[in-house]
């Protein structure tokens, strides 16, 4: 599947115990060719990044990073694999790891906002 991140929001709908992204948690996406990044706040977050790499499947290779609630620095390695919804939407399904703090793992599950 080809996706086209560039101007997408997402939000999440289900995480791990171990993971900071929840209600309140959008994701503003964008991307230049192969290159795909976004913006994140809201809930247990105050600002993150992520800078991705994706290939001709639309499945990204992520890295992230960002300051929780407590002014904890968090950083992390992620795989994400899209699925079209029949609204013509985006659900992804992230495969993640801490590579600070616990260093635990876990998933979850994002859903964009609005239809592109």
């Amino acid at each position: 599947m080809t996706v086209d991140y560039d101007g997408r929001s997402f939000v999440a709908v289900a995480n791990s115990e171990s993971g900071e992204v929840g209600d309140g948690t959008v994701f503003h996406y964008r991307q230049d060719g192969d290159l795909v990044w976004a913006d994140y706040a809201g809930g247990d977050i105050r600002r993150g990044h992520l800078v991705a790499t994706v290939d001709g499947q639309g499945c990204l290779d992520m890295r992230y990073h960002h300051v929780n609630q407590a002014g904890d620095l968090m950083t992390g390695v992620c795989r994400t694999t899209p699925e079209a919804l029949p609204d013509g939407r985006l659900r992804l399904h992230e495969t993640w790891r801490w590579t600070s703090g616990d260093r635990s793992a876990g998933t979850s599950v994002l859903e964009e906002t609005g239809g592109k």
